[in-house]
């Protein structure tokens, strides 16, 4: 009995000391986090996010640095923070952005979008679905539906304010406790012996800070004043978008993106909400008509109004009236990068084509899904010239799906517009035929314009179809000199459409990129 009271005793008095050692241990834990937290708030510069967390403004307390928060910048921060990356994003505005473009996304986009967990990000911003695309040629229309047989019923195009896009993303990004979001204009990349260590930022107070990660990801969009030092900008401008917002109108066909092969060149329109239309006209050229002397609404009233359906036209004098138009020069650039240790360009910083087919946001998360794939077997990104090396098979694995868009884009662009020429006219006219034949004849164009089925060969094949289709036009029944001469030149235009671009994008990587050494480079040993 005495020996059980005694073992009581030990057992009580063991239990006593662990308690009390418990209590003392936690207490100093308390005391050296809070000594800790008052020492860096001591020893860093922190500058105020969205969420008014607070982060270090001259230490690496990031794994990724992107510059930019748009459709590219956003989705690249959601996607590497879950992958568990610590992700510090730097936007120069964190207001709904307002654009008149970035607002179709075509199917093949919204597959990328599914495979990176972000489509509810089109839920709940009156997002319209698209099913195809409405060709209007000298009143004459044809219907063009996406082939989404093969997919899941919610797999369409989708459209909507570019704004309510780009601001659910980034809600989505900042979801994750890893990734920061925070309001500044990066001046400058800081580089040491040819490696970008990080950028140098103003904070909307007019803060200069600096800031360091092992990656730094410039998704600063067309305007960048960074992508000098990290490719080789070719920019060009074939021509200028004059963006305006119908309402209360019904476009002819329902869930349909609608081209008007207008003169001097094609008007687009497609809606954006339950109770808007999008219409943006191209104007070729870098100059416009004037907004402010009225001469824009006396072209647009005069020249473009005539041509379109009867169905928008009420809406659109309206909106012409209404006042509420703005332009946006239309860029084009190849991708021409510099590999720089420590660096690397996305979105249209990088890469631009004519906005006309819409492919822009899909080759920007087609982009995101090829990087993603390459930097998941890294755990480390410090060995920046290493890093660099390997990550030059993203600008070989990201071709396909991106020159053939590009391609197209660049293509189409220009077979739409009107033309004097003979040879050129017969083209546009061919081409409009052709997609009205149906059948493989609209469905692998529009295979390829929606991203489903994006192969370069099949793009060649389809464009010179067209061409061929439209030579037979001219010789059946009876070929003629002049016609044979028409038809001679209809080829060797087409050859100057397309081939330059083809060049521009690179022909071993877009044909043949199994032949490029960078296709086959394995993640380094870090």
């Amino acid at each position: 009995m005495a020996d059980q009271c005694m073992l009581g005793w030990i057992l009580a008095t063991l239990f006593v000391l662990f308690a009390i050692y418990c209590l003392v241990i936690k207490k100093k834990e308390r005391g050296t986090k809070k000594d800790l937290l008052g020492s860096r708030r001591e020893s860093v510069n922190c500058t105020a996010t969205t969420n008014e967390e607070c982060i270090s403004g001259n230490v690496s307390d990031a794994d990724v640095i992107i510059v930019g928060a748009g459709v590219a910048g956003a989705a690249l921060a959601h996607t590497l923070g879950k992958d568990g990356r610590r992700v510090r994003v730097i936007e120069r505005d964190l207001t709904e952005p307002d654009r008149i473009v970035g607002e179709l996304l075509q199917p093949g986009g919204y597959l990328k979008l599914i495979e990176l967990g972000l489509e509810d990000c089109v839920e709940k911003i009156d997002a319209q679905k698209v099913f195809g695309y409405a060709l209007f040629k000298d009143g004459k229309h044809t219907r063009l539906s996406y082939p989404l047989e093969k997919f899941h019923s919610d797999v369409a195009g989708r459209s909507f304010h570019n704004g309510r896009f780009i601001q659910s993303m980034r809600e989505k990004a900042v979801s994750l406790p890893n990734v920061h979001l925070e309001q500044g204009t990066v001046t400058s990349l800081l580089e040491e012996k040819g490696t970008i260590r990080g950028v140098q930022y103003k904070t909307k107070d007019g803060q200069e800070l600096t800031a360091f990660a092992p990656l730094t990801i410039v998704c600063d969009g067309c305007f960048s004043n960074l992508r000098r030092s990290l490719c080789n900008p070719k920019v060009d401008v074939p021509s200028c978008f004059v963006g305006m917002i119908l309402e209360n109108c019904q476009l002819p066909c329902a869930n349909h993106g609608h081209v008007i092969l207008g003169d001097p060149s094609p008007i687009l329109m497609y809606p954006i909400s339950s109770t808007e239309i999008r219409c943006l006209v191209d104007i070729p050229g870098q100059k416009v008509p004037s907004i402010s002397s009225g001469e824009m609404a006396k072209y647009l009233k005069t020249v473009v109004a005539p041509q379109l359906p009867p169905e928008v036209y009420d809406a659109f004098l309206a909106a012409v009236d209404k006042g509420n138009i703005r332009t946006m020069p239309n860029r084009s650039m190849p991708a021409a990068p510099y590999p720089t240790p420590g660096a690397l360009l996305m979105g249209d910083a990088f890469n631009m084509r004519h906005p006309l087919t819409g492919g822009g946001m899909t080759v920007a998360l087609s982009d995101i899904v090829v990087l993603r794939n390459l930097l998941r077997p890294l755990r480390d990104l410090n060995d920046s010239p290493t890093l660099c090396k390997y990550l030059e098979s993203f600008y070989t694995l990201r071709k396909p799906v991106a020159s053939t868009i590009n391609t197209l884009a660049g293509a189409l662009y220009k077979v739409f517009c009107a033309s004097p020429d003979e040879a050129r006219k017969e083209m546009r006219q061919a081409c409009f035929d052709y997609l009205s034949l149906g059948g493989v004849f609209s469905e692998g164009p529009v295979s390829l314009l929606s991203g489903l089925n994006p192969r370069p060969l099949s793009l060649v094949a389809h464009f010179f179809a067209v061409a061929i289709y439209g030579v037979g036009r001219l010789l059946l029944p009876f070929p003629s000199p002049k016609r044979i001469w028409i038809g001679a030149r209809l080829i060797s235009g087409a050859s100057g459409i397309i081939f330059p671009i083809i060049r521009s994008e690179g022909v071993r990587q877009m044909f043949f990129p199994a032949t490029v050494p960078a296709y086959y480079r394995s993640p380094p040993v870090m």
